[in-house]
């Protein structure tokens, strides 16, 4: 018979609780008549768990990386059922009522996830920096980066289709595998929902797994690197547009508050934070083209018309029209000096001229630079 439904488990030590996860899971899938299976991911446990895990008729897969996010997909790959649901083997999850999950995979959601924050809370179920500081914060960029709706982005209690795993090609080894799949399924445009669910302190004596700052981090990072716009691009728009308006305001003539007089000293720093800004520019560029074509971030079609509209030749034209305005830039100023007897005792007006022209000719070449080597990457996508 065609299985439905595969509830995977990701192991690592996990004996005292091991037996009583899987106990639910078949308790579940028996009471509401589901042709099921559950499939433990085992991470190298030394405890005794994989015997536990096939004496209680669980599927056992043997996972070698370590981590919580290999151990998840190494079993998701292995699992056998339309649909998916992920829970912790600490016996936190509420394993016996995934009915909402299977009731949404059901009417056609791709991804449905589970907010502990909507079910009965349950005392000390989780730490006060997870409940009220880590997870909220964390929720908050994830929604605002990838312009999403969920109420809680690391609920390890989720339910997808096999077919929205293989689309999202999961990749990340460790606890920030929860952040992937909500990000990826954002990205692809899949059909995302959520459902109240119960977390429970867990069952287990020893320490866990998840270390509060190092884990929260590994989360952060994740958001920021699949998010090339916030790390890079919108800091390059502000620098630029902040660093080109005052030091086009510098160069024409000093700005004076109260009784405080900025000059060519301030414009050295502006026209470096429109460099810095035009640098923020590139490294988003290029971070986006190696996420997309190493198949960590999904081809759109804006993407492809990049190639297009952005070639070698019009790179060439700009970079070679900024090298020319810096070098008249610089021999405007070199007049200027001259006309001073190559004096440097009152630089004020020549360094007016040179220091725009030196960001000039610093940002020109960097453009036909990027130029080239964004055309090798043209001839590629091209193939």
């Amino acid at each position: 018979m065609n299985i439905e439904l595969s509830i995977v488990m990701p192991c690592l030590n996990e004996a005292e609780t091991l037996a009583t996860c899987i106990q639910k899971a078949h308790t579940f899938l028996k009471t509401n008549n589901i042709n099921g299976e559950i499939v433990i991911g085992d991470n190298g446990s030394n405890d005794g768990s994989q015997k536990i895990a096939t004496d209680n008729g669980a599927v056992l897969v043997h996972i070698q990386n370590k981590g919580y996010g290999s151990a998840s997909i190494g079993a998701i790959k292995q699992a056998r059922g339309k649909f998916i649901i992920t829970a912790d083997t600490d016996d936190s999850h509420d394993i016996l009522n995934l009915m909402p999950f299977v009731e949404k995979l059901r009417e056609g959601y791709d991804l449905v996830i589970g907010n502990r924050f909507k079910g009965d809370k349950q005392e000390d179920a989780m730490p006060f920096l997870h409940r009220y500081i880590g997870n909220p914060v964390l929720t908050f960029i994830g929604n605002l980066f990838f312009k999403t709706s969920v109420g809680d982005f690391h609920c390890g209690l989720k339910g997808f289709t096999k077919e929205a795993f293989i689309k999202m090609d999961l990749r990340t080894s460790g606890m920030e595998f929860a952040s992937e799949i909500i990000v990826k399924a954002s990205l692809l445009k899949l059909k995302i929902t959520e459902v109240p669910t119960i977390v429970f302190p867990a069952g287990r004596t020893r320490a866990p797994h998840l270390k509060t700052w190092s884990d929260g981090w590994r989360h952060l990072r994740f958001l920021l690197l699949y998010s090339p716009k916030w790390l890079f691009l919108y800091p390059s728009i502000a620098l630029m547009l902040v660093g080109a308006a005052l030091s086009a305001w510098l160069t024409v003539r000093p700005i004076s508050v109260n009784n405080i007089t900025f000059d060519i000293h301030t414009l050295l720093y502006t026209s470096s934070m429109t460099l810095i800004g035009f640098q923020f520019f590139i490294f988003y560029a290029l971070t986006k083209i190696f996420a997309v074509e190493n198949g960590l971030l999904p081809k759109s079609n804006r993407y492809d018309k990049l190639f297009k509209y952005l070639n070698l030749e019009k790179g060439l034209i700009i970079g070679i029209v900024l090298l020319i305005l810096g070098l008249i830039l610089s021999y405007k100023g070199l007049s200027n000096w001259k006309s001073t007897n190559l004096s440097t005792s009152q630089p004020t007006e020549t360094f007016r001229l040179i220091i725009p022209a030196v960001i000039t000719i610093l940002i020109s070449i960097q453009i036909i630079l990027f130029s080239l080597f964004f055309s090798i990457l043209g001839l590629k996508s091209d193939k």
